[in-house]
């Protein structure tokens, strides 16, 4: 049987120390930043035991531990070389990595929308049941993907529906130099087989679609704009990266009232197609049911 040694190393980081092993260890590369994440190694899982321990980075020869301020390394990296030999030594398992998932074939392309603030991140795979906005990392505690997004300083807004995430960005970058950085990112959050967003935002999300159609009884003339907007105007919004809400109708104004979200939302091309798209469907189908449509943005 091997017998462990290990070595302290310190690092360029005053936080981050690194155990290295006289033995191979493991076979890829591991970061655990909690328990949670460590599901797939035992090792990783008996380290968070530690109060002081942050982050969790286990590689091909060595162990680096990143520590929360509660403790300096000089007091504390001994007891935690000695408890890696000692587990070691007995044999206990580091990772098992026939159940860490596989990359699963992932593409994602980029695709721009009338938007100029707006791009579309179109994946070969469903990725959400439902549409999510999210305007800030505040409302994105339901999707590790978007709140993962909004730590690139450029993002404004985040966007998901069927098979895309569509990025808001502020006027400090420009698309042609940040559009690869997304795209890549996105493409391997998605390979790696991460939570897009969380099962109980979807439940909840299901829920109240459930209570939202028992309760709301919408009289005949809104029922049918809704069911132009689903049929006619959904597809054409969300192939350019957004998505459109029947509001209310007026019937006293004859005003429609709908909410932009996505590339929709601030689009400075949306007003344009508002009224001589939309608002020319409606009125032709309905009538003089239908005199004006306003936005309201998401």
């Amino acid at each position: 049987m091997k017998e462990y040694n290990i070595t302290v190393i310190v690092t360029n980081n005053p936080k981050i120390l690194k155990f290295e092993a006289n033995h191979f260890l493991v076979k890829g590369n591991y970061e655990y930043k909690n328990i949670d994440e460590a599901k797939n190694s035992p090792l990783a899982q008996q380290l968070f035991y530690l109060p002081f321990i942050k982050t969790v980075y286990v590689s091909s020869n060595f162990i680096a531990l990143e520590r929360f301020d509660i403790v300096e390394w000089e007091d504390v990296k001994d007891e935690v070389a000695q408890q890696l030999v000692e587990y070691l030594n007995a044999g206990e398992p580091i990772v098992n990595e026939e159940e860490t998932k596989k990359k699963q074939p992932i593409t994602v392309y980029a695709e721009v929308t009338p938007n100029p603030a707006v791009m579309k991140f179109v994946s070969n795979k469903r990725i959400v049941p439902a549409t999510y906005e999210f305007k800030n990392i505040d409302e994105a505690t339901d999707s590790q993907l978007a709140r993962e997004l909004f730590h690139f300083p450029f993002v404004k807004e985040v966007f998901l529906d069927e098979n895309y995430v569509s990025v808001s960005k502020y006027d400090v970058a420009e698309w042609e130099d940040i559009t690869m950085e997304v795209r890549e990112f996105i493409r391997d959050f998605l390979a790696d087989g991460k939570e897009v967003v969380s099962q109980t935002a979807i439940e909840k999300a299901k829920e109240t679609a459930a209570q939202q159609g028992n309760q709301v009884q919408y009289d005949d003339t809104s029922q049918q704009i809704i069911d132009i907007l689903e049929e006619y105007v959904k597809p054409a919004v969300a192939s350019d990266g957004g998505n459109i809400l029947f509001q209310s109708y007026e019937a006293e104004s004859k005003t429609v009232n709908v909410v932009l979200q996505g590339a929709c939302s601030g689009c400075p091309s949306s007003t344009f197609t508002l009224k001589n798209g939309i608002e020319t469907m409606l009125k032709n189908m309905m009538g003089d049911k239908v005199n004006e449509v306003v936005a309201i943005n998401g």
